[in-house]
């Protein structure tokens, strides 16, 4: 039914995205599918790495991990993206496209006041994405 599974991660928070990861491993381990783990960052230096080479090296690493952890294919999309709080959306949308992705799994949290103000990533992309998403809450 799947074949390529975008999963959005933030390096530096990998340790809240537990249930989304076990999640998309699960469904590329029943479906046969790959997991692309997709990942923007500015091309300034940053928290987690000093270049956009630097981070495209460790997405490829933490990729690598989680074939390793889960037993399914998986490879990595770096975006750069010169504001990534600000352009995390497109980023994320454009990335759908790049990779071919027919499904997103990705992390979201519980709705809080600001939610009903600010549209959150998850929403924006199961409106805006030719693919279907899957909201996975902590």
């Amino acid at each position: 039914m799947f074949k390529k599974i975008m999963v959005p991660v933030d390096l530096a928070h990998v340790g809240s995205l537990d249930r989304a990861l076990a999640c998309a491993a699960d469904l590329a381990a029943q479906h046969g599918a790959e997991i692309v783990y997709v990942g923007v960052t500015a091309p300034t230096p940053g928290a987690i790495a000093h270049s956009p080479s630097e981070f495209a090296a460790k997405l490829a690493e933490f990729a690598a991990g989680q074939a390793s952890q889960h037993g399914v294919t998986t490879t990595s999309h770096m975006v750069q993206s010169h504001d990534p709080a600000v352009d995390i959306d497109k980023s994320l949308l454009k990335a759908v496209a790049d990779t071919g992705a027919d499904l997103v799994v990705m992390h979201s949290h519980k709705p809080g006041l600001s939610d009903y103000i600010f549209e959150g990533h998850g929403p924006y992309l199961a409106q805006h994405a030719k693919a279907s998403v899957l909201l996975v809450r902590d």
